[in-house]
């Protein structure tokens, strides 16, 4: 008989510049202007959005960075923003080598613990159209479409998940 051993997910919190930090919302970011453009990224481009939308504020007080793992490979991350009462879900993203192997609702139960551990009652998120897997990753675990709650040229959709 032969026994497969999966490797477990695993989430720690990270400071956005930690290398792995760095390289992951650096690969975010790379599929984010891909996916936006529908073509390679210019020279430039991943940098310039890295730019136009920072991630510093995702480390206390403002926030909070978690990098996932499975096993010991890198894997992914997600963000929390800290709102009055609520946080915002911010730069999830699992590595495409890793996806389909639940490490989008591994991120999700880990931020969402989180923030009903700091006292919010709520996560609120904005996405894109084009980004449908991870409305439909929302939509699995509990995100319910609610009306624009901000303004942003990659809004598109508002999701919120209230927080037992």
């Amino acid at each position: 008989m032969t026994t497969t051993i999966r490797p477990i997910w695993t989430t720690t919190p990270s400071r956005p510049d930690h290398p792995d930090a760095v390289l992951l919302l650096r690969e975010f970011m790379s599929e984010m202007v891909v996916r936006y453009h529908r073509r390679p990224a210019l020279p430039g481009e991943v940098d310039a959005a890295l730019a136009e939308m920072p991630s510093d504020d995702l480390t206390a007080p403002t926030g909070l960075l978690l990098l996932a793992h499975h096993g010991p490979d890198l894997a992914g991350c997600a963000g929390l923003r800290w709102q009055s009462g609520w946080a915002e879900l911010t730069r999830v993203f699992v590595r495409p080598e890793r996806r389909g192997a639940g490490g989008g609702a591994v991120l999700l139960a880990a931020v969402e613990e989180r923030a009903r551990a700091a006292g919010a009652d709520r996560i609120r998120l904005d996405t894109r159209d084009d980004l449908v897997e991870a409305r439909a990753l929302y939509a699995r675990h509990g995100y319910a479409e609610i009306p624009a709650y901000s303004q942003g040229p990659y809004a598109d959709h508002w999701f919120e998940k209230r927080l037992p």
